[in-house]
């Protein structure tokens, strides 16, 4: 086999396998973020971001952080997790619990948000002010949600986490009339 012969297939099998690589990458889904605006009935509108993840004992929980308007009022900042039912029961007692990478934590309070009034033993909700009011930059948190019967469950939360928590905070979407375009 001659040089030239070898140096052609060579690139050849090069340029092929760019090509599938170019066509994998561009095939692979693109990250989005996962925060919404509901319009969920005149004068109330809710944003939010909800993300799946695992605590430490590889249990499943939905993480929703989001603010809730009534007309112009913000009625308040909430962080809802939702364990697997039967799998987990969320003290109503205590606070969450929210440390930084500086060694800094936060007490979320338990809090209800007004439409919702009563939530399931698998879910806690906690009030999300305390931490947003001094957060201005998305960083790594751990969140220890307190238990019954059992150690509490413990997350991390990444900084890309942390930023949807930040865009809800930011976001100044106002309450539109029912049927006008919510902007997704």
């Amino acid at each position: 086999m001659t040089w030239q012969r070898i140096r052609s297939r060579w690139q050849f099998w090069c340029s092929l396998g760019l090509l599938a690589l170019a066509l994998w990458c561009g095939a692979m889904p693109t990250a989005q973020a996962s925060v919404h605006v509901y319009r969920e009935r005149p004068g109330q509108v809710t944003v939010r971001s909800r993300l799946s993840l695992r605590d430490l004992s590889d249990r499943a929980w939905q993480v929703i952080a989001f603010k809730r308007t009534q007309g112009t009022a913000l009625q308040g900042y909430y962080l809802r997790l939702v364990g697997f039912p039967g799998a987990v029961e969320v003290d109503q007692q205590h606070p969450a619990t929210v440390t930084a990478p500086t060694g800094q934590s936060r007490q979320l309070p338990w809090i209800v948000d007004p439409q919702a009034k009563t939530l399931p033993p698998n879910v806690g909700q906690f009030d999300l002010a305390p931490l947003l009011t001094e957060l201005d930059q998305a960083l790594p948190l751990e969140v220890q949600v307190p238990l019954l019967g059992m150690e509490p469950a413990e997350m991390a939360i990444a900084p890309f986490i942390v930023e949807e928590w930040l865009q809800v905070k930011r976001s100044d979407e106002s309450p539109a009339p029912m049927g006008a375009s919510s902007g997704e």
